[in-house]
């Protein structure tokens, strides 16, 4: 009788064993993925759902760590808000609950110390934030003023590092600083003026009420427009990622032809240092001879470096005109150790490869050791566009647009064109 119930025991054990676990990270359930995974091809193992949708024309995203979802619009919706806030009320991966605040359009979002900062195209804010409600805590305050609005590369990027200073970007009102703004084989403007309060990195405290654009620290200088922008707490330092310059080609076609402006110049991402000069307008980036070149506006020919050769490189370089217009570095816990630390670029998409065919309109991961690349890009998350082939960004369903890494490690993406946001989850042999 013993045997038999110790063999009745061993049975029992081996078959709960065998019974499915519920996977979770971080103490967090993990949702079931959508059976298509919300129209996205992903690496094995990985999973996505689409956990809302028509939020407005989503710019940059950021989670609370209670797994509320935060949107920035570009422009404020017919409610007149330009956030807008989702909430998972039965935790069952999908944000029914949605409200909005902000008055203003803009593209930056992100946590830091307790309150959601958020930019406008003159002015960063910051509200008050608690775990309990899904709207802010108390009225929004004004940390840094009179930025300029200008009608291109508008959007104001934010990043913080772990010494309480903010990070700004304003991008270049123009494509290259042309004394005629896109016109034929027109010189460009030396010195270029546009390089004072624009095409840079500015650094201001991060915790300091009403501060001027005057008052910031310009922290770096010759970036033509970036609109992701990232600190790495491992590597304890700023990275971007820029759009390169247009239309060489349509400018100057005794230098270029259409092929080669679909391939030039670099969509470039940095590592930026205090101090550092990446070299716009004078210069771009050209992936192929793996260098910075004059541009033609200032005596270049697609050959000539001349005032070029001591500006900051890229510590990667991106096919052309793609768009990357967000960067995450995942320090979660529940994707592998492949990911770890690395850097998730989210690509909009190109609209002036022609003849060669339209490119981006996917996530990126990029591996990293160092605080340096460590390994070739490879396309993370597709799919997005909806179509085989893009011949305008109007053909495009989604365009990804912003990046966030949720409490359990998930990663949120952004869609610009109607405001779908996506869940990526990591389920292994599940």
């Amino acid at each position: 009788m013993r045997n038999n119930s110790s063999a009745i025991l061993l049975c029992l054990l081996v078959a709960l064993a065998c019974v499915p676990k519920e996977k979770k990270g971080n103490d967090f359930n993990l949702p079931a993925r959508d059976t298509d995974n919300g129209g996205l091809t992903l690496p094995e193992g990985f999973g996505a759902l689409v956990v809302a949708e028509n939020t407005g024309k989503a710019r940059h995203i950021a989670v609370k760590q209670n797994g509320d979802l935060y949107v920035k619009l570009r422009s404020a919706d017919d409610d007149g808000y330009g956030i807008v806030a989702l909430r998972d009320a039965d935790n069952d991966g999908k944000y029914e609950i949605k409200e909005g605040f902000a008055d203003y359009g803009g593209t930056g979002i992100e946590f830091y110390k307790g309150y959601l900062y958020a930019s406008s195209d003159t002015s960063v804010y910051r509200y008050p934030m608690d775990e309990e409600n899904l709207l802010p805590a108390g009225p929004a305050e004004k940390i840094v003023t009179g930025l300029i609005d200008q009608n291109q590369h508008q959007a104001k990027p934010l990043a913080f590092d772990n010494n309480g200073f903010l990070y700004l970007h304003t991008g270049a009102p123009s494509n290259a600083c042309m004394e005629k703004t896109r016109t034929p084989g027109s010189p460009g403007l030396d010195p270029c003026p546009q390089l004072e309060w624009h095409a840079g990195v500015w650094r201001f405290e991060a915790e300091k009420p009403m501060q001027h654009r005057t008052e910031g620290y310009h922290y770096a200088t010759g970036i033509r427009h970036q609109v992701g922008l990232a600190w790495n707490p491992v590597s304890d330092n700023l990275y971007g990622v820029q759009h390169g310059r247009d239309q060489l080609d349509q400018f100057w076609p005794e230098y270029y032809t259409a092929e080669e402006n679909a391939e030039l110049p670099s969509e470039e991402f940095l590592r930026i240092k205090d101090g550092d000069d990446y070299g716009w307008p004078y210069c771009y980036h050209d992936r192929f001879q793996e260098k910075k070149l004059l541009a033609p506006e200032y005596g270049g020919d697609g050959k000539i470096t001349g005032r070029c050769e001591g500006v900051a490189q890229p510590i990667m370089a991106f096919p052309a005109h793609m768009a990357p217009n967000d960067i995450l570095f995942y320090t979660g816990n529940q994707f592998p150790e492949h990911y770890k630390n690395g850097a998730f670029i989210a690509f909009h998409g190109s609209w002036n490869r022609a003849p060669l065919e339209q490119e981006g309109y996917y996530v990126v991961f990029v591996p990293f050791a160092d605080g340096k690349p460590s390994g070739d890009w490879e396309v993370f998350a597709d799919g997005f566009a909806g179509v085989q082939t893009v011949a305008s960004p109007r053909d495009a369903k989604h365009r990804p647009m912003g990046l966030a890494q949720g409490p359990d490690g998930s990663l949120f993406i952004s869609d610009s064109v109607t405001g779908k946001i996506w869940r990526v989850v990591y389920y292994g042999n599940n």
